[in-house]
């Protein structure tokens, strides 16, 4: 194989803040292209503060090891992730744009896109998860400003102000949508206790990671009085996680950065699935291609977040169309072999 890496910047619409004040104008994101002969797979991993996370460092761990992957003979995607786990012990978001970009190659390999080769349908028909559209927190008139420009049919609000109740009543006024919350962590078990009742009574279907990762035991108060679903999110992310999420949340949100890849999301959905916990997929921003890989998985989830591409004003690929049937947030199938969207330098929107 030949292997192609680079950094990619695209810009956001809107400037992107979550909890804690935490706010980004660009995603910075590592691009992987591997190549075997006329077959070309791409791969995506952004570059998160929160993870400590970078392009320069995950390129600098490339290069190290670049012999190495190139000399790697590409018959099985799962194979090529277990080398890539043991090559890059500690840096998770390297090894899943490898994974991505492997399971692309083979797709292409093998004329399948993805969904296929993981025994899943995916057509017109088939019932799978409308994407949300998320809202980064901002005073509230300029929240309420954004969602009017991008009428949605869910949307996803990020929240962990002193004016969560307030900011919700607001957004309530302009639209019947559900709402989905996230807090990124950023709530107390006392605010939590306080908000989830009133957030019901607004219209939010789901709580996503209300809690500190490590705080146990305020989560399993909080399960015990929610009157509204928790999905984990910081507090799953490897695969070792699932089981233990199960006695806290109701579901977990899968993010392939976080836990390596495709080939371990597939055996948490299995495991979440059999544990009876909802699974979500969701985005670290994405661009095209990542989000590509997130809709593979569409057939086998509850809920998505992967709204990167329409966050931006610059898109890296085409392909992905998030209105089927002009039914907004309804993706179409993707039936393309491997990721089953090109990839395209940066162009406007």
């Amino acid at each position: 194989m030949q292997l192609e890496f680079w950094e990619q910047q695209l810009p956001f619409e809107y400037p992107f803040t979550i909890s804690n004040g935490r706010t980004k104008t660009h995603q910075h994101s590592l691009m992987i292209k591997l190549s075997l002969g006329n077959w070309v797979g791409y791969g995506e991993a952004p570059a998160i503060v929160y993870y400590d996370v970078t392009v320069q460092g995950m390129m600098e761990q490339l290069e190290k090891q670049r012999k190495l992957i190139e000399k790697f003979a590409l018959i099985d995607p799962e194979r090529f992730w277990h080398f890539l786990h043991h090559l890059f012990p500690k840096d998770p978001f390297l090894v899943c744009a490898l994974d991505m970009a492997g399971w692309d190659l083979f797709g292409q390999m093998k004329k399948q896109p993805l969904h296929e080769m993981w025994q899943t349908t995916w057509d017109n028909t088939t019932p799978t998860p409308i994407c949300d559209y998320t809202l980064g927190i901002d005073p509230i008139e300029k929240m309420v400003e954004k969602m009017k420009a991008h009428p949605w049919p869910i949307y996803k609000v990020k929240v962990g102000t002193d004016y969560d109740i307030e900011m919700l009543t607001a957004l309530r006024k302009h639209t019947t949508a559900p709402f989905r919350v996230d807090a990124n962590a950023g709530w107390t078990t006392e605010e939590a206790l306080i908000k989830i009742p009133a957030f019901e009574k607004l219209g939010v279907e789901l709580i996503e990671q209300p809690l500190s990762k490590d705080n146990w035991e305020g989560m399993a108060e909080l399960k015990k009085q929610s009157v509204l679903p928790l999905f984990a999110d910081e507090t799953c992310v490897f695969e070792k996680d699932v089981a233990t999420c199960a006695n806290y949340f109701h579901g977990i949100n899968i993010k392939l950065t976080k836990c390596s890849g495709p080939t371990p999301a597939l055996r948490m959905i299995k495991e979440a699935k059999n544990l009876g916990l909802k699974v979500m997929m969701g985005s670290m921003n994405e661009s095209v291609i990542g989000s590509a890989a997130i809709a593979q998985f569409l057939p086998q989830l509850d809920y998505v977040d992967m709204d990167g591409p329409l966050l931006m004003t610059e898109l890296n690929g085409v392909g992905l169309d998030f209105s089927l049937d002009q039914n907004n947030g309804k993706i179409a199938p993707l039936h393309r072999p491997g990721l089953g969207v090109q990839y395209r330098a940066p162009f406007v929107k």
